[in-house]
């Protein structure tokens, strides 16, 4: 997919989002009045972007990041610096997280500002050029506001999940019975229903944005950096069969993929992303590994547990990122 259709596949399904909540929105307060809806609405806005604002610290609480200064990691602060530059931005906080999990992720908010971390696991997985090249993928991110953008589309499922629930709460205890003559518990059932349908519509649209900006940041790196696309590639497939033997390891790991959409690579997919490694050999050469990896096929199982990531399958990715060298 090249730039020009990835930016355009980007602006139609966040127009679809905004239009389909738009559409919806504008039924139910026609249908029940616009009072408490809104008030709601407020309410879930309101959260939702404080949550946003006060991110950063969880995140930091939640992956034990610190901030490193380049006299103590003056290689990958030498790097961020560098990347920022070749992209027009402002050189991000560079955090080291301190989990074993290899990975990668760009966060911030006002308050904080923007930050890029990498945990010690990436450190010792890859070499400085593979996480150059995915250090260009995270300020990709931060480049194209992909915090900002998936912020604000995943408010408008978060509306309707919580519209539904109220109505259809309010349905069985206001509105149940007797008392109910005319028919307004059945309606609220009705509407609380279809809001929930339509969330899962609109959360469909967003995993499908935030897999488009996933090769958006890809295609961003392989600009930036030089060889990036197989730098990205090599890197990825490490990622991939590192964090399986992690997950393996540590059952107690499922925490760390409660931001999962910020990181390089979802670590949930590692499972199934790494049977073709398993298949091909871990002892082989980064680029043999790739080209065994893109010789498979992608199987509809896998495409329809793509339809439910945040993260494009690997598969797909790699051979996206194969077009670029």
């Amino acid at each position: 997919m090249g730039t020009l259709k990835l930016r355009f596949a980007m602006i139609a399904t966040l127009t679809m989002i905004i239009g389909l909540s738009t559409l919806f929105i504008t039924i139910i307060l026609s249908l029940l009045g616009p009072i408490d809806l809104l008030t709601l609405g407020i309410f879930v806005v309101f959260i939702n972007v404080l949550q946003w604002l006060i991110a950063p610290y969880i995140i930091d609480a939640m992956y034990r990041t610190r901030r490193v200064s380049r006299a103590e990691e003056p290689e990958l602060y030498n790097i961020v610096e560098r990347i920022s530059a070749r992209s027009g931005i402002k050189t991000p906080e560079v955090r080291i997280a301190q989990i074993p999990i290899p990975n990668a992720f760009a966060y911030g908010s006002p308050l904080t500002g923007n930050r890029v971390a990498v945990t010690t696991g990436l450190l010792n997985t890859l070499n400085m050029e593979e996480i150059e090249a995915v250090i260009g993928h995270e300020i990709g991110h931060l480049k194209h506001r992909d915090v900002q953008v998936m912020m604000f589309v995943s408010l408008l499922p978060a509306i309707f999940y919580y519209v539904g629930y109220s109505l259809m709460y309010s349905s069985i205890y206001y509105y149940g019975g007797s008392r109910d003559r005319r028919g307004n518990g059945s309606l609220l059932a009705l509407i609380g229903f279809l809001s929930i349908a339509v969330y899962w519509i609109l959360t469909l649209f967003t995993l499908y944005l935030s897999r488009l900006r996933e090769y958006y940041a890809d295609r961003h790196s392989a600009s930036i950096v030089q060889d990036g696309a197989r730098k990205l590639s090599e890197g990825l497939v490490k990622i991939v069969h590192s964090t399986t033997r992690m997950r393996r390891r540590y059952a107690n790991m499922g925490g760390l993929s409660s931001f999962k959409a910020l990181f390089i690579s979802d670590p949930d997919s590692a499972d199934k992303d790494s049977i073709a490694l398993s298949r091909t050999g871990v002892s082989r050469g980064d680029s043999e590994l790739v080209a065994e990896y893109l010789r498979r096929k992608a199987t509809l199982l896998d495409q329809i547990a793509e339809l439910f990531s945040t993260h494009p399958n690997i598969i797909k990715r790699l051979r996206a990122l194969q077009e670029l060298m």
